[in-house]
């Protein structure tokens, strides 16, 4: 399986994994920000992402010291100062995100008090990885024909393996 922790396989995938590792690889995006944990998870990596798809990309972070992360983000100089963030509600817990535009992909930022591969963004992409894997290319462009019909990821996997609530039995697999 690939290790999905580094951006190194995006150097040999399709065109636009390609585009992605070249911006995240200018930009020192996971060199800078390190102390994070980062992981591009999502769509991209696992090659059902569709024109407009964002890059996700997760981070260990403690809200007690959130100054201190935007400080970082602020500091790496390829995130705008007028920047949206949020502070979503998760299973209880204070999250963050930031949403911006960097080199023409959109970017997710999505930051948790838990480690970056215990988050269910890493889990779900790894389950989905699993089960394209499993189920094979036809499989993979339905899930790429329902995203393009406005479904989103998980739905999309929950409606062809009848997945009851896909966003908790995805962490199953």
């Amino acid at each position: 399986m690939l290790d999905f922790t580094r951006i190194d396989y995006l150097k040999d995938g399709n065109e636009r994994q390609k585009k992605a590792y070249g911006t995240l690889t200018k930009h020192h995006f996971f060199e800078k920000l390190k102390y994070y944990s980062p992981i591009l998870v999502g769509t991209v990596p696992i090659e059902i992402d569709i024109e407009g798809s964002d890059l996700d990309i997760i981070f260990e972070v403690d809200l007690k010291f959130e100054e201190d992360f935007l400080d970082d983000l602020m500091w790496s100089r390829f995130i705008p100062y007028d920047v949206d963030v949020e502070y979503p509600i998760i299973n209880g817990e204070k999250c963050i995100t930031l949403n911006f535009m960097l080199d023409g992909f959109p970017i997710e930022i999505f930051g948790q008090n838990k480690p970056t591969r215990e988050q269910n963004a890493y889990l779900h992409m790894i389950a989905e990885y699993k089960i394209l894997q499993e189920k094979g290319e036809k499989f993979k462009q339905k899930i790429i024909e329902l995203k393009k019909q406005g479904i989103k990821t998980e739905p999309a996997f929950g409606l062809l393996l009848g997945l009851e609530n896909p966003y908790e039995d995805l962490l199953k697999f």
